[in-house]
C-alpha cells in the first residue's frame, strides 16, 4: 500500500487557488451595524464578480467580545471554492475593529499577523463592561493597543470613525467601509463601494459623507493616537441676576483667585461646584473650610495638602441626594446633551425616560434631621417605608406631570441644610477633615493621603453605601498605620485595593496584611 512521505508532501504544488481567497473578520458590537456593513462588503464582492460566503458568531455586548462577522471570497470560477465558517488565528488578511479595545482582542486571538494582516480600527473607545464596574478608574490603556497593533499587523490604519459618521448624520458602519475601500486591501473601485451604499436605499446620503471622510483617512494612512492627558479649556459660565448676587458672586471669585497658585484653579473650579449644587452662602463655606486648611499647610510643600482638600471638600460638599438628582434631570443642558448624542431626526419627537428607585434611606434623608433620627432610629418604620418606596419607577420626563414632578423635588433643595441626609454628611466631612489636620501634625504625607480617602465616597442609594462601606475600612486601617514611617504609602495601597473591585475583596486582603504586621485589628476601637 502507497504512503505519503515527506519528500511525497513537499513536491506537491500549492492549490493557487488558496491564494485567491480574501478573509476579512469584523468585529462590532450591537448598534454598531456590523451586519450592515458585512452586507455592503458582500454586495461591493458580487458586484466585481467575486463570489462570497459570510458567517457571524454573536458575542455578549462587551462582556465576552464584539460579534464576529466573518467573511471569504475569492473571483468566480467554474467550481465553487470551499470557504470556512470561522476565522483562524494567523489565517486573516484584513481585521476590521469598530473600536480600540476589539482590535486588542483580536490581537490577542492571533487574528492579526505581520505577514499578511491589514488592521483597520476606529480610535474611539466604547468601555466594556469590566472597565465600567471598576470603582476607581478601569478605562484600559489604548496606547498600549496602539503599540502591539503597529508590531502586530502589516498595515494599521486607526482614527476616529465614530466621530466621523456622527458628524456625518451616519453610523460607524459607513466610515469604516470608507476606510476599507480607501485602504486598498479590496481589490475594487471606489465606485463599487459607493454603489452597495446607494442600492441599501436607507440614509444615503448621510452614508456617503462618512464613507468618503472614512475613505480620505484610509488613503492618508492615519494613525491617531490618544490625547491621553491633554487638558480641555473650560469657559465658566457668565453669572446673571439680581446685581446682589452677582457681587457676591464677584466677592467669592476674588477670595478664591487670591490663594496660591498651586492651589487657585482646582478652589475656582471647587467654589462653582458648591454653588451650583446649593447657593453663594454654602460656597463661602467651603472657602472657609479650605482657609482653615491652608493656614496649617507648608509653602515649601508646594500646598499639597491644600490643593487635595480643594478638591475633595468640594467633592464632600456636593454629595449627590435626591434633591440634586431630580434637579439635574429636569435641567435643559441635560435634555440638549441627550438629544446631541441620539441625534434625532429632524422634526421627530424626542422620548426621554428616567429611572428612579429610591430606599428608605433616602426618603429619610430628606425628612428635617430630628423627625428622621427619630424615624431612621426604629427598624419597623424603616422596613414600612422601605416596603412602601423601594420600587423602580419610569418617568417620562418628556411629559408634563413626570418632569414637573421633578422639577418640584429638585426646587426643595433650599430645604437641605435642614434635612437628616445633610447633617449626616456634614458630620461625616467635619470628622473626615479634623482627622486629616490631627495626620498633617505628625504626617503631612499621611494627612494628603487620608485626604485623598474621599474620593471613595460617591454616588447614590446603593453606590453612595458600597462607598462610604468601603471608605471607613480605609479609615480603619489608617488608623491601624499612623505613626508608621511608612503610612502614607500603606494609605495609598489600601485606596487602590478599595478601588480594584466593586465588592472590596481586595481591601479585605490589603487589611489583613495591615494587620499581620501591626499586631491589632481594623476593627478594633483605637486610643
Amino acid at each position: 500500500m502507497a504512503t505519503n512521505t515527506l519528500t511525497d508532501l513537499q513536491s506537491k504544488q500549492p492549490d493557487t487557488a488558496l491564494d485567491q481567497i480574501i478573509k476579512i473578520a469584523i468585529m462590532a458590537v450591537g448598534g454598531q451595524g456590523g451586519g450592515v456593513l458585512t452586507n455592503w462588503v458582500e454586495d461591493c464582492a458580487h458586484r466585481n464578480g467575486y463570489v462570497v460566503q459570510a458567517t457571524s458568531v454573536a458575542g455578549v455586548a462587551q462582556r465576552t467580545g464584539a460579534t464576529i462577522y466573518y467573511m471569504e471570497m475569492a473571483p468566480a470560477q467554474d467550481r465553487n471554492p470551499v470557504f470556512s465558517l470561522m476565522p483562524a488565528a494567523g489565517d486573516v488578511d484584513i481585521l476590521v475593529a469598530a473600536e480600540m479595545m476589539e482590535a486588542g482582542r483580536a490581537i490577542m486571538r492571533g487574528f492579526v499577523t505581520p505577514d499578511r494582516t491589514t488592521l483597520i480600527a476606529s480610535s474611539h473607545r466604547a468601555l466594556a463592561v469590566s472597565e465600567k464596574m471598576v470603582p476607581g478608574d478601569g478605562i484600559a490603556d489604548s496606547e498600549e493597543v496602539i503599540a502591539a497593533a503597529e508590531i502586530a499587523a502589516q498595515r494599521f490604519i486607526a482614527f476616529d470613525m465614530e466621530k466621523m459618521a456622527v458628524d456625518a448624520g451616519s453610523m460607524i458602519s459607513a466610515s469604516l467601509f470608507g476606510a476599507l475601500a480607501g485602504s486598498g486591501a479590496l481589490p475594487f473601485e471606489r465606485e463599487s463601494f459607493e454603489a452597495a451604499i446607494k442600492a441599501s436605499g436607507r440614509g444615503v446620503d448621510a452614508s456617503l459623507r462618512a464613507f468618503a471622510d472614512g475613505y480620505e483617512g484610509a488613503a492618508r494612512g492615519w494613525v491617531e493616537r490618544p490625547h491621553s492627558g491633554a487638558k480641555t479649556a473650560t469657559t465658566a459660565n457668565t453669572p446673571a441676576g439680581p446685581k446682589h448676587l452677582v457681587d457676591q458672586w464677584h466677592n467669592l471669585e476674588a477670595r478664591a483667585a487670591a490663594l496660591p497658585a498651586s492651589v487657585r484653579d482646582m478652589a475656582q473650579t471647587g467654589l462653582r461646584a458648591v454653588v451650583d449644587f446649593q447657593d453663594l452662602d454654602y460656597g463661602a463655606e467651603y472657602l472657609d473650610r479650605l482657609d482653615k486648611v491652608l493656614a496649617h499647610d507648608h509653602p515649601a510643600k508646594d500646598h499639597e495638602l491644600s490643593l487635595e482638600a480643594a478638591k475633595y471638600i468640594a467633592k464632600a460638599m456636593a454629595y449627590d441626594d435626591v434633591f440634586r438628582v431630580a434637579d439635574l434631570k429636569t435641567r435643559g443642558s441635560r435634555f440638549a446633551r441627550v438629544r446631541n448624542e441620539i441625534s434625532p431626526a429632524q422634526g421627530t419627537q424626542m422620548k426621554l425616560t428616567e429611572f428612579m428607585h429610591p430606599r428608605a434611606e433616602e426618603v429619610v434623608g430628606m425628612m428635617p434631621s430630628r423627625l428622621g433620627r427619630r424615624l431612621a432610629a426604629s427598624e419597623k418604620t424603616m422596613r414600612l417605608i422601605d416596603k412602601l418606596v423601594n420600587k423602580g419607577r419610569r418617568l417620562r420626563t418628556d411629559r408634563l406631570l413626570p418632569f414637573a414632578q421633578l422639577y418640584i423635588l429638585g426646587g426643595l433643595r433650599k430645604y437641605r441644610r435642614g434635612t437628616l441626609r445633610h447633617a449626616i454628611e456634614k458630620d461625616h466631612l467635619d470628622t473626615w477633615l479634623e482627622q486629616a489636620m490631627v495626620y498633617r501634625k505628625v504626617d503631612y504625607a499621611l494627612a494628603v493621603e487620608t485626604l485623598r480617602n474621599r474620593r471613595l465616597v460617591k454616588g447614590y442609594s446603593d453606590t453612595h453605601a458600597r462607598g462610604l462601606s468601603k471608605f471607613d475600612r480605609v479609615m480603619d486601617g489608617v488608623a491601624l498605620l499612623a505613626g508608621r514611617d511608612d503610612a502614607a504609602h500603606w494609605c495609598k495601597l489600601l485606596r487602590e485595593a478599595a478601588l480594584a473591585d466593586e465588592k472590596g475583596i481586595q481591601l479585605e486582603g490589603a487589611l489583613k496584611t495591615v494587620q499581620s504586621f501591626t499586631g491589632q485589628d481594623a476593627t478594633a476601637p483605637q486610643n
